[in-house]
């Protein structure tokens, strides 16, 4: 692998040997063991979008493996006066060991990774957001000891981080069921590649019927990044597919509730649910930073 762009880069025993790297990592940390795995290695993170949890996290894996990351906002950058993907990528590869970007445009990413010599990460796109379902994959695993014969429903609106789940789900042999309003469906291309991959992917309308005998629901944010002026038509739209303690009922008593944050508590999800004993969103967020320090050893580190 020597780029992250599309969780589809990885195969099924290269995801596993991340999570696998991730879970030893984060018992690492636990018993404060300290290796300077990435001692003398620099990370560029481009950001055209804000964030909490990916910038952090990918800021502090460095920092705890002995390198040093670089916090790059699109506007402070030549980018943000019209320098050219291709040049960003061709400078930024004579400087750095890879590359993390936050764009709003998926080939914006893709066009950064066919001009960089060194590893270009996508920290979320239009499209995907890779790195996100790998904590997921590891929380998931965490909490249902296996990814095999596991239920997941994704209740809510078809975006980048489910068209990454799609993925995922076909690619490690996960049975998921996505529940959205019409129109709002995830990317036909993403469900045409799912299918090609094998993936055990169903649509559900009603989400009281795609949750029964679920193990897992995931739900986000009815309005995304860049559909702010969507928001109140995209409130009516959703409203039945909010997460609450009646959808829960449909499900797996012991049924965990994931979401990537930030939440918009009393719109997507209730605040009772997110603070109740099923949801794990605190533990998913924590496992950003292992799934991202395996990610950026997998990729970067000679040793790995």
């Amino acid at each position: 692998m020597k780029h992250l762009v599309s969780i589809s880069d990885l195969s099924r025993e290269e995801i596993e040997k991340i999570l696998d790297l991730a879970d030893r990592l984060k018992s690492e940390r636990y018993k404060g063991i300290v290796a300077d795995y990435l001692k003398n290695k620099s990370l560029a993170m481009i950001f055209e979008l804000p964030s909490t949890r990916t910038r952090v996290s990918f800021e502090v894996a460095m920092s705890d493996m002995g390198g040093h990351a670089l916090y790059l906002n699109w506007n402070d950058l030549q980018l943000g006066r019209g320098e050219p993907i291709k040049d960003t990528a061709r400078v930024l590869s004579r400087y750095v060991h890879a590359i993390m970007i936050r764009a709003r445009n998926h080939k914006i990413i893709e066009e950064l990774a066919r001009h960089s010599s060194v590893p270009v990460i996508n920290g979320l796109s239009n499209l995907e957001h890779p790195c996100q379902i790998l904590a997921d994959l590891m929380t998931i695993r965490e909490y249902k000891r296996s990814l095999s014969k596991i239920k997941l429903v994704w209740v809510g609106d078809g975006n980048n981080v489910c068209n990454s789940l799609i993925l995922a789900s076909a690619i490690m042999g996960i049975k998921m069921v996505y529940s959205t309003p019409a129109g709002y469906e995830p990317d036909q291309s993403i469900l045409e590649k799912a299918l090609e991959l094998g993936g055990s992917i169903e649509y559900v309308r009603e989400p009281e019927e795609a949750v029964k005998d679920a193990d897992v629901i995931y739900t986000d944010v009815w309005a995304s990044m860049g559909q702010e002026a969507e928001r109140e038509k995209r409130l009516k739209v959703f409203a039945d597919y909010q997460v609450n303690t009646n959808l829960l009922s449909y499900a797996n008593e012991d049924v965990i509730v994931l979401h990537c944050l930030p939440a918009h508590r009393g719109e997507e999800i209730t605040d009772e649910v997110i603070e109740s004993s099923n949801s794990v969103v605190y533990d998913q967020a924590e496992n950003r930073l292992h799934a991202q320090k395996a990610i950026l050893l997998t990729l970067i580190s000679e040793k790995f």
